[in-house]
């Protein structure tokens, strides 16, 4: 069956849509996986559905303003996408939707100036350091500011970092096994540099040799996923223009912004730069992925018997599908037994910027996560997107529980000196 969707109208984004909806045959599969159905109970906040309402939109049966509530409410966690046996896209559906409806939709001008604020100073660390120590004034900052901003400030850690200038070489420890470039991100450079830290500490020891670009930029996923297409492709252009060809791996340690990475062929598709999008897509590996490939340097054991539960970031195992890769490397850890989440598919309620702007849902998402990693008895959790790590902690203070939540880079890293 053929969708009268306009490729005059929408472009290359167009045709592109028009075959992931064609490939949904709606048979339901992907309601059981997906949060906000499980939350809400509601069709059309299902992949399902919100595959039926963007059809309808965008073959012009439906009003844009009826059906972007429930797009909105959409984490775009792709929990759905392994589960779907037609093998329906759905994140390149989202993306390119929500970039087309941004033309067509009104927003309310607090809504406008969240926007605004969250895409000029998330992607910079510089200006997203600035924003964060004035956030953390707190009341003072809070009583000038619409109540939109208020979930953002409250997911700001105890300490905010200033961005610093990273080597730009750091050599392998012993014999050089690999040549890698590194992406340094944007939040997580003030959220938690430990981690940047721990991962080129752990890539050295096992003899990779890292290239770190000075003139890289944010990766563009923040853009891709809130459908600013224009800001994605720029931001992209930046990073396809910095990073050395001649490496084997573009390493990356945060799920997120490797699945960004992993898009640029979808966001250049049709243009000229789609070729080189598609050679740097394809060299783009989660730091947890090229490891495992490697091969590991065995760590040492840890001073106790470590019990350590793993949580999925939803892009690291649904949009790239790295599952085993990471578990493997805990494992190889001595002393430390590697605990599964209960219902650990379901997401967190991070995803990108959703936290802030689906504030209410995030929350109950929050709440089930952390429930579920106390039911396990661990120690310690570890997972691989920053995002993810901020939610949890948060969600796991308000239990009232305290618990080490870490990027699995900075275990390995601990490991290695002894420190575990």
């Amino acid at each position: 069956m053929q969708h009268r969707i306009s490729v005059e109208k929408y472009g290359s984004p167009g045709q592109a849509m028009a075959e992931q909806i064609q490939a949904c045959v709606h048979c339901g599969f992907c309601l059981p996986t997906c949060p906000t159905y499980e939350v809400l109970g509601e069709e059309m906040d299902s992949p399902r559905g919100r595959i039926f309402l963007m059809k309808e939109v965008l073959e012009e049966g439906l009003p844009l303003h009826d059906a972007l509530t429930h797009i909105d409410r959409c984490l775009g966690c792709l929990a759905c996408v392994p589960a779907c046996p037609s093998g329906v896209q759905y994140g390149e559906l989202l993306s390119l939707f929500r970039n087309v409806s941004e033309t067509g939709r009104r927003r309310p001008p607090v809504d406008r100036l969240f926007r605004l604020v969250t895409q000029r100073t998330l992607p910079f660390p510089g200006r997203f350091y600035i924003a964060a120590k004035l956030g953390k004034l707190g009341a003072p900052v809070r009583s000038i500011l619409p109540r939109i901003f208020s979930p953002m400030l409250e997911l700001l850690p105890s300490k905010i970092s200033r961005p610093k200038a990273l080597p730009k070489l750091i050599r392998a420890e012993g014999e050089c096994r690999a040549r890698v470039a590194f992406l340094k991100g944007c939040v997580q450079t003030v959220l938690d540099p430990e981690i940047n830290a721990a991962t080129l500490r752990v890539l050295s020891r096992n003899g990779v040799e890292i290239v770190i670009v000075a003139d890289q930029g944010c990766c563009g996923a923040l853009a891709i996923h809130t459908g600013d297409l224009d800001q994605a492709r720029s931001l992209a252009r930046r990073n396809l223009e910095s990073f050395p060809r001649d490496v084997d791996a573009i390493i990356t340690n945060a799920a997120g912004c490797g699945s960004g990475m992993k898009e640029y062929p979808l966001i250049f598709r049709g243009l000229p730069e789609e070729e080189r999008a598609r050679e740097f897509a394809g060299k783009v590996r989660d730091v947890t992925e090229f490891l495992y490939e490697l091969g590991l340097v065995s760590p040492q054991a840890a001073s106790r018997s470590l019990r350590l539960a793993y949580h999925d970031a939803c892009h690291l195992a649904n949009a790239q599908g790295v599952r085993t890769a990471p578990r493997e490397l805990l494992k190889a850890i001595p002393n430390v037994e590697l605990l599964e989440v209960p219902d650990g598919e379901f997401c967190c309620g991070s995803a990108g910027t959703y936290n802030i702007e689906q504030p209410e849902i995030a929350t109950v998402l929050g709440k089930q996560k952390a429930r579920r990693i106390l039911d396990t008895g661990a120690d310690a959790v570890a997972a691989g997107n920053i995002g993810c790590l901020v939610q949890i902690r948060k969600a796991l203070d308000k239990n009232g529980k305290r618990i080490s939540v870490h990027h699995t880079m900075e275990f390995l890293d601990r490991a290695y000196s002894g420190r575990l």
